[in-house]
């Protein structure tokens, strides 16, 4: 009997500490949005946090969306020439790169270079207690650290998207025309013709402004609760990365079968 109730307790204990968990992270994204107002006007902090999030991100998500498309192409291309249906590759590459893989895989990248970087970042700031000292200060350290960054890493995944999206279509343009021989017309009359602006490309843009906000908040709670110290900043990095791994696939899932039912 003491057996079953200590495991009952264990799963009570346990289950509590997950509500918490929820209850504190629901009340920092209030605070979040509350100090957007702030965010705004700080343009200097601001431009500096999307340079870092965004433009430090540009190498990986060119090479990964050049790459993707090529490889699309290739894979598409092998399979529609069965049917002789090899012009409609130009389609197919982009309505998969803006529906799907253009939002997910971009965010899984974002996640792992930027999110992490992030979460580092404040669990490092926290632990040689250079928030201690701003509060020391009466600098509000939602508006002048948290804030600036969740803002960044919305704004910047959006525009990554789109570079993704753009150097991925190129990537099977070049394999479809230039290496495999479909034709030059066919591949763009076909895409154009396929691919629709809201059904394709806002829909798109809404995942990754979706896939954005998952990041950054799972990113800066993940630092401001992190265990200052070498082991539990590195913990919260692992947990950012894994976290915002399996919520972008999960939200992934939702969004499309509202958007595409």
């Amino acid at each position: 009997m003491n057996g079953f109730q200590s495991l009952m307790q264990e799963i009570g204990r346990t289950f509590l500490e997950k509500v918490a968990v929820f209850g504190r992270g629901f009340l920092f994204i209030l605070s979040l949005f509350s100090a957007m107002p702030s965010a705004l006007l700080r343009v200097d902090l601001l431009m500096k946090q999307i340079y870092v999030a965004g433009v430090l991100s540009l190498p990986i998500i060119l090479m990964a969306g050049l790459f993707v498309g090529m490889v699309l192409s290739l894979q598409g291309y092998n399979i529609l020439v069965e049917f002789n249906a090899e012009e409609a590759v130009g389609s197919m590459t982009a309505l998969s790169l803006l529906r799907e893989l253009g939002p997910v895989v971009g965010a899984l990248l974002f996640a792992g270079r930027a999110g992490s970087a992030l979460t580092a970042e404040i669990g490092l700031m926290r632990s040689t207690e250079q928030i201690s000292a701003l509060e020391m200060m009466a600098v509000d350290p939602l508006k002048f650290v948290y804030a600036p960054r969740f803002l960044a890493v919305v704004i910047a995944l959006p525009l990554l998207v789109l570079i993704f999206n753009a150097l991925g279509v190129f990537g099977g343009y070049l394999v479809s025309v230039s290496w495999l021989g479909v034709d030059d017309g066919a591949f763009w009359s076909q895409m154009s013709s396929q691919v629709d602006w809201h059904e394709d490309v806002v829909n798109g843009m809404i995942k990754s402004v979706a896939f954005g906000l998952l990041i950054a908040v799972v990113a800066l709670f993940q630092g401001v609760n992190a265990i200052p110290s070498s082991e539990g900043v590195s913990n919260a990095t692992t947990r950012t990365v894994v976290h915002s791994s399996l919520g972008i696939l999960g939200l992934d899932f939702i969004l499309t079968s509202i958007m595409f039912n």
